[in-house]
């Protein structure tokens, strides 16, 4: 039972998150501005008449950002373990790249030194065009999660 609300959930996120990227919501969105702002004469401009807008606004932005929160979490799963797919099926890709998205900022960091590192060999070397991985960067010895890090390390 619980699946079954979850994939009704899911699906109803999909279509909303879907529906409120097209021109179709922001016509939408502009008509009813449109409509709030002739009414605004009729309504003497008073407090009511401002209330309605921004109660409206606040409670939809408040539903879409979980939504959209929604959304972008199963999207960056879904491509996370695409690229995983990737690094694991290619011969020459580190191993070790795979489920990185679980270090922390610094060991993110540290990597992104790293492929600093490797993209300035590659630019020195004079075969730029061969495959090159983290590995090939060099590293020190250190505990940081990062490649040499053998707490860290998948076999292939």
């Amino acid at each position: 039972m619980k699946k079954n609300k979850t994939n009704v959930f899911e699906r109803v996120a999909a279509r909303i998150t879907l529906w409120s990227g097209s021109f179709v919501a922001f016509g939408c969105a502009c008509a009813l501005v449109l409509v709030w702002l002739i009414l605004g004469p009729v309504f003497h401009y008073s407090d009511t008449w401002q209330l309605v807008i921004n109660t409206g606004t606040t409670i939809i932005t408040f539903l879409m950002v979980f939504l959209i929160q929604k959304t972008q979490n199963k999207d960056g799963r879904a491509i996370q373990l695409k690229l995983d797919e990737l690094i694991a099926a290619s011969q020459q890709a580190s191993n070790r790249m795979v489920d990185i998205e679980d270090l922390t900022e610094d060991e993110l960091e540290v990597l992104h030194r790293y492929y600093q590192r490797l993209s300035l060999k590659i630019k020195r070397s004079k075969n730029n065009k061969s495959s090159r991985s983290i590995d090939d960067a060099g590293h020190p010895q250190n505990n940081s999660g990062a490649p040499g890090d053998a707490s860290r390390q998948t076999e292939a």
